[in-house]
């Protein structure tokens, strides 16, 4: 990694030797829609990032109205590097605009699915399905066979784009996805049959293309999530929910300015990704920076901080408890201005090591796929340890109980979102063919999170806990029906239950009750643990497995034969 670039050798001093300045830059591109913000004038009816957003600094750039910080600096740690100007991205991107429509043959609402990991071609097709009106389907590249097949028929996506190292795995399961038309490769390789080759039509697409004329509430994007029973469902979002919402609240977390540079880790499986590393930085004219992380190593995360002028960092909180076993003494964090931590609760003592030895400042976020951030500590506000902050704009944000009412501070219920009498920009639309999903996630006026709470007397609110069997470890929303559907397909299991139980590390991890069957009572339960453990990797995403296995004699059930779940939760977590 290099940094003698003079520019960025100066550009790195600038907002220690001029916070004040670096930190009111405002955004052009926000200041044309204060009127929205501020309520005096409706949402429009027609926007599109590509164009309204992107195309705008782009021209910026043309005009000399915005400094030479890129838009995209992505590297690699071995010496690879790419850093793009907001024209050199709308360039790229209108080519692969023109690839997805007069090669693959896709149209205004199709959908595609993308499985690609931190590469510059990730930030290329977000940005020309954005153009063309494509929805996006993102999807993190641990996902197996089983995974793959089931989101493009739930999805009937018609096109999908990887890597060449998934491409066995997409051939094994693409002759029974029926809807599934074309099949892109980004890779050095020639050809594949089959396959078309992302970088060769890269190079001979034209570079024109016109935007298309999206509405406000046309789909944009669709995010599988996991859920307590079932396969994962569909949360579609739209131009607004996503494009327009960090417009009209610009300060409700990132916070950024046309001088900063903002990494963040996140998987690009995750909507985090898209905000942290597309929207939100990009609204406010901000360089996007990249490290593509093969591997999360926590000494090349605290080296890039250390060697690249990158002000926000934005990372769950696995990362900072990881950062806190290295001596941090050894790196000086000269441009670093403060850090977002979101996805799981950050430990206060975390959070009071990381400023004692840095001198920086984490603050915390919370959110879902559904809704995007929810709650967080914003710059002017006062930092409470332990709390995700405040209501994000524009979400009314509140603790009800089991009919919908509202509990004063302190009395503890679930976090819901106000939906009523008005939808506000930022939720997600629908569960897509999944209609009493929908209705369940709903109380009276509210959505409703599954996640239980409190707020103070100042509107702060602090996460207490899931209100269902979801498990977060480490960010990473895993379903309990997922772990258990595999391990009951393993001859040893004769029922299982599958919960979240502490860790010190990722602060949640997935453990397994495992009744075994009959002809395996007897085997060496070590050796057996660890050919479950690999059995969920091979059936499922490898994240999901189980870190922990109990064999059990009975598992605990209610009169009616269900698992209790909520039993060996509890139990766990020490709550019995």
């Amino acid at each position: 990694m290099r940094t003698s670039l003079s520019f960025f050798t100066i550009w790195k001093q600038i907002p220690r030797l001029f916070p004040r300045y670096s930190r009111h830059l405002s955004s052009p591109i926000c200041a044309q829609y204060e009127a929205v913000s501020h309520g005096q004038h409706q949402l429009p009816d027609y926007f599109n990032f590509a164009s309204d957003v992107l195309d705008r600094w782009s021209q910026m750039e043309k005009d000399g109205k915005r400094s030479s910080n890129p838009a995209l600096w992505w590297i690699n740690g071995r010496g690879g590097e790419v850093r793009w100007s907001f024209e050199e991205l709308g360039f790229q991107s209108r080519k692969v605009a023109n690839i997805l429509t007069d090669r693959c043959g896709l149209r205004q609402g199709d959908r595609i699915l993308v499985i690609l990991s931190r590469i510059p071609e990730w930030w290329l097709v977000m940005a020309a399905c954005i153009r063309t009106g494509i929805v996006i389907i993102p999807a993190t590249s641990q996902l197996t066979a089983k995974d793959i097949e089931y989101r493009l028929q739930a999805s009937e996506a018609k096109c999908l784009i990887t890597t060449d190292a998934l491409i066995p795995v997409v051939d094994s399961i693409a002759p029974k996805c029926n809807f599934l038309r074309t099949k892109l490769m980004v890779s050095s390789e020639g050809k594949r049959e089959g396959w078309l080759n992302f970088g060769e039509l890269l190079r001979e697409a034209p570079d024109n293309h016109t935007c298309v004329k999206t509405k406000m509430h046309d789909p944009m994007m669709v995010y599988f999530t996991s859920g307590t029973t079932g396969n994962p469902k569909m949360v579609e979002h739209t131009q607004g929910s996503l494009g327009f919402r960090p417009i009209i609240g610009k300060r409700y977390w990132l916070d950024a300015t046309p001088l900063d540079v903002v990494w963040s880790t996140a998987d690009t499986g995750w909507l985090v990704a898209i905000l942290g590393s597309f929207f939100d930085p990009w609204v406010s004219g901000s360089c996007v920076f990249i490290h593509s992380l093969p591997q999360f190593e926590t000494k090349t995360i605290l080296s890039t901080l250390y060697q690249f002028p990158i002000t926000i960092f934005v990372s769950p909180p696995t990362s900072f408890r990881m950062f806190l076993k290295e001596d941090l003494t050894r790196y000086k964090f000269m441009s670093l201005q403060y850090c977002i931590s979101g996805g799981e609760p950050l430990n206060p003592e975390v959070m009071e090591q990381w400023k004692n030895k840095t001198g920086v400042d984490i603050y915390e976020i919370y959110g879902q796929t559904e809704a995007g951030v929810i709650c967080s500590v914003s710059k002017k506000m006062k930092i409470k340890p332990g709390s995700m902050g405040k209501a994000a704009t524009p979400y009314d944000v509140q603790i009800v109980d089991q009919e919908g009412n509202i509990l004063s501070p302190g009395e503890e219920g679930e976090i819901a979102v106000r939906v009523k009498p008005k939808r506000p920009l930022g939720l997600f639309t629908q569960y897509i063919n999944a209609p009493k999903k929908a209705a369940m996630s709903e109380q009276e006026d509210f959505f409703l999170t599954g996640d239980r709470g409190v707020m103070d007397e100042d509107g702060y609110f602090w996460f207490i806990g899931r209100a269902d069997d979801i498990i977060n470890s480490s960010g990473y929303r895993i379903g309990p029906f997922e772990v258990e559907s595999a391990l009951l397909k393993h001859p040893a299991v004769a029922e299982v239950a599958a919960v979240s139980s502490p860790d010190p590390i990722r602060g949640e991890v997935v453990k397994v009750f495992v009744e075994l069957s009959t002809s395996y009572s007897t085997q060496d339960k070590e050796k057996l643990t660890l050919e479950l453990q690999e059995h969920v990797k091979k059936m499922t995403a490898p994240y999901k497995y189980p870190r922990k296995v109990e064999f059990v004699q009975e598992l605990p059930k209610t009169q009616t034969g269900k698992i209790r779940r909520n039993e060996l939760r509890d139990q766990e977590w020490g709550r019995v």
